[in-house]
């Protein structure tokens, strides 16, 4: 089938993008950024002083760098003692560059670049957790889209790709941010949420994607929608009811023959059958020695719904989802494969990678270079959806989708 014909109809979007003027109402918005959530020490330098404030509002002036170190109950700032569970860092209009130590964790390091450093704008906040300090970044929404395209997507990609990232990013960040009112952050700067990279990777085509559709948002009945997104969908898209139990009307399974050159269409794993088995052990299920692995279910879109486990002490049935989460979503890149037991190897082959829920990346990649507007290619991955100026959303409905990567 053409992609003419699976996207007829998923042109008529009930608005006029040439003539909708976008609101400055959200100009504002801030979002919550949580860049990592155990440091222990960082280092941060600015081209302005850098001001420091606690909780009582006692501000301290470090310029050209501000050293923070855990030390018990006290944060040490450039040797010196503070008594303090909360600061805020910020330098004017200007950047703040992080040096976050390599004990840093994996949460950290998908912000970073290769380095350790992460340049970012807007307000720090260190809050105490524990025995570490949750890092989080309070940055206008539009820049935090900036930092989101290009580590999601290759920012050399179509224009009109990069405008679809940068929409569903933003619909993502802002309905995080309605109903994360009870956290300390709206979203993880990692594959929980959205890889955040700060200021690395913006450039002139990135900057253009996310001003040109500034403030514009996905939404269904008024208020921004779960933009799920993964990278290759390698045929039908997932329903949310199938990964998540969650029945979504705008995440319903949509026809994706479109993603053939992605580097991750096909692909091979396999592990070892007892690290299978510690894997499995540790994540709680009762399994012995396994004797076979096998697809029990599938899904209306194909992927392995369930999985058979036989081993020594009986019989284990876990969910595809499942086990991929045990084994690993590298090693495991989708739920679409094949498994069978080869001597003393779980052989895997499967196709595409994520959870194939929502926007299919290299889908839409493909579709904006056949020349379909970037509205056109959201409304046929998200059906029952429109485009909206984001100030003029409602919240959506409670209890929000389960905290699961996007990508």
């Amino acid at each position: 089938m053409t992609a003419a014909r699976l996207l007829a109809g998923a042109t008529g979007l009930g608005i006029c993008l040439g003539t909708m003027m976008v609101s400055e109402a959200h100009a504002g918005q801030s979002i919550r950024v949580l860049l990592a959530p155990d440091i222990q020490q960082l280092e941060v330098h600015a081209d302005q002083t850098i001001w420091v404030t606690d909780e009582h509002d006692q501000a301290w002036s470090y310029q050209p760098a501000v050293r923070i170190k855990v030390r018990g109950r006290a944060l040490i700032l450039n040797g010196k003692p503070v008594a303090s569970d909360q600061l805020t860092l910020r330098a004017g209009n200007h950047d703040l560059r992080l040096w976050l130590n390599r004990n840093a964790t994996q949460a950290a390091l998908h912000a970073v670049d290769d380095k350790g450093v992460l340049q970012v704008s807007g307000v720090l906040q260190l809050i105490r957790r524990g025995k570490g300090l949750l890092l989080i970044n309070h940055v206008d929404l539009e820049e935090y889209v900036k930092g989101v395209v290009p580590a999601e997507v290759n920012p050399v990609w179509h224009s009109e790709m990069l405008k679809v990232q940068a929409v569903a990013a933003r619909t993502y960040a802002l309905y995080q941010h309605m109903l994360s009112t009870g956290r300390d952050y709206d979203v993880v700067a990692g594959i929980q949420d959205q890889v955040y990279r700060g200021r690395h990777g913006i450039d002139a085509r990135v900057v253009e994607a996310v001003e040109s559709t500034r403030g514009l948002v996905v939404t269904h009945q008024g208020a921004p929608i779960y933009a799920a997104f993964s990278s290759t969908a390698a045929g039908m898209t997932e329903d949310a009811m199938t990964v998540w139990s969650k029945d979504l009307p705008y995440l319903k399974g949509v026809e994706c023959p479109f993603d053939l050159e992605s580097p991750y269409y096909q692909w091979k794993a396999s592990i070892k059958s007892e690290a299978l088995e510690k894997t499995l052990q540790r994540q709680g299920f009762p399994v012995g020695t396994i004797s076979a692995v096998a697809p029990l279910a599938y899904s209306r879109a194909g992927r392995v719904a369930t999985v058979r486990i036989e081993h020594s002490k009986g019989e284990t049935v876990l969910r595809g989802e499942d086990l991929r989460k045990a084994v690993g979503y590298t090693v495991i890149p989708s739920t679409q494969f094949t498994v069978r037991l080869i001597g003393q190897d779980v052989a895997f082959s499967g196709y595409g990678a994520g959870h194939a829920v929502g926007l299919c990346q290299w889908g839409a990649k493909e579709l904006a270079e056949l020349g379909y507007s970037f509205s056109s290619i959201l409304r046929y991955y998200y059906p029952g959806t429109e485009l909206q100026d984001a100030s003029l959303t409602q919240a959506p409905p409670m209890p929000s989708i389960p905290s699961v990567p996007p990508s």
